[in-house]
């Protein structure tokens, strides 16, 4: 039906697509829109971000009404997003604070149109995929500088970002923000976890295009994030890292442990020295790692759970529709479960909170989305031979689960800087599949 609509519209504007300098240039338009979106996420507020995604999805829109040819194809992964978002409808007009859930759903709106806006795009233009990796890679590089320069500088916290009560001095952690807004550290260690497997991805990109000399560029500009990441201080971040490194090496044994077995294992004994290495010399980051483990000892732990208690609590309430999207009709409602003196933006896990924005059958769909689009994707890396395209394909799918790993103890999964990274692996799994 939505084809039809798309052909019946493209036959009249035929003339005006044809004559037209702006309809003819209107990829390029989309690839720059497309490309400011990352460039302003280093720096700029929400509003501005998502303002210049709305101009990629008013571009896309209106490509897809008028270029001839164009139509509307779903996988079946795409097929479980479209429940979700209409459940994310259906939990908007049911929401009890439906002004404040308007405001959440226009967000959450603007993240599934500017996925589509770049699966349009792609389809036509998959040679700009590793553009597109590389805008984010060098964006992603440029955070870490600034991180690692911060880091030597000793910035000051801006709030209270880890409990130093039971800490000796060498063993207080100076965590950095980079320039991402607002300032954060978890927020800059999940753009890390969503963006380092470009970094690395490229890195193998070019090395087997045989390019050595622009991969060996990524690969440092990858470490040199991958540090900066610990530096952050961000405990989900480190589980991220922790599965992106586990990726890594899962897709590498497919091209490297026939035939070079002893690199492999070499190169993943190095890893584990290092890390084992670095854990064992920097007492601020062995600290850190081990308040993972220190449950309710660590007040950030004990926050959480207080947090994730009162979070199923609301959902035992509206576990049906779910109290409506966004952040600010969240916390109104919170406030009602809350503990005294615990209050909170989001349920600090991405599947607690869509469970309890939307209700069950929305978190049922995410999660299916989620499985299908991951079991997809190993399918194409275990069976292609398309080396180029098994990196791409790793690179996106392994950022995508480690954004999951780090939003399930976090809340900054919600934030723009990280939805549009993580929505953009999502677009080039699809158009690589």
């Amino acid at each position: 039906m939505f084809n039809s609509i798309l052909k019946f519209t493209q036959s009249k504007t035929k003339f005006i697509y044809e004559n037209s300098l702006f309809l003819q240039n209107i990829d390029e338009l989309i690839f720059l829109s497309i490309i400011f979106v990352f460039l302003a996420s280093t720096c700029m507020s929400s509003d501005v971000i998502g303002f210049i995604a709305l101009i990629t999805i008013f571009l896309t829109f209106v490509k897809v009404l008028t270029k001839p040819g164009e139509i509307l194809s779903a996988k079946s992964f795409e097929l479980w997003l479209l429940i979700y978002f209409m459940l994310v409808i259906v939990s908007l007009a049911g929401s009890t604070l439906f002004h404040l859930s308007l405001k959440g759903f226009f967000k959450t709106f603007t993240y599934m149109a500017f996925y589509f806006s770049l699966v349009q795009y792609l389809k036509d233009n998959k040679s700009k995929i590793p553009y597109i990796l590389g805008i984010i890679g060098l964006c992603i590089s440029f955070e870490a500088v600034v991180g690692f320069l911060q880091n030597f500088s000793h910035v000051e916290e801006i709030s209270t970002w880890q409990d130093v009560s039971k800490l000796n001095p060498e063993e207080v952690m100076t965590r950095v923000y980079g320039t991402l807004k607002p300032y954060n550290p978890n927020l800059l260690g999940g753009y890390f976890v969503a963006g380092i497997p470009a970094l690395y991805g490229l890195s193998a990109y070019f090395f087997a295009d045989k390019k050595f000399k622009i991969s060996f560029c990524w690969i440092i500009l990858a470490l040199i994030s991958t540090v900066t990441l610990f530096l952050t201080g961000c405990r989900g971040s480190y589980m991220g890292m922790m599965l992106i490194m586990l990726g890594i090496f899962a897709v590498s044994a497919k091209y490297l442990w026939q035939n070079y077995k002893q690199i492999y294992l070499s190169a993943a004994g190095a890893v584990i020295a290092f890390a084992t290495a670095a854990l064992l010399l920097v007492s601020s980051l062995r600290a850190r790692v081990l308040s993972i483990f220190a449950m309710r000892q660590d007040s950030s732990n004990s926050f959480r759970f207080n947090v994730y208690h009162s979070s199923i609590e609301m959902f035992k309430d509206n576990w049906l529709l779910g109290i409506g999207v966004g952040n600010q009709n969240f916390r109104e409602i919170y406030g009602l479960y809350m503990k005294t003196g615990f209050d909170a933006l989001s349920a600090y896990n991405i599947f607690l909170e869509i469970a309890v924005e939307s209700g069950v059958f929305a978190l049922i769909a995410f999660v299916g989305f989620l499985i299908t689009l991951i079991k997809n994707a190993v399918k194409f890396i275990l069976k292609s031979n398309e080396t180029k395209s098994v990196i791409l394909v790793s690179a996106c799918i392994i950022s995508v689960c480690a954004v999951c790993i780090h939003g399930m103890v976090d809340t900054v999964f919600f934030r723009p800087q990280i939805q549009f990274v993580f929505w953009t692996m999502v677009a080039i799994v699809r158009i690589c599949l």
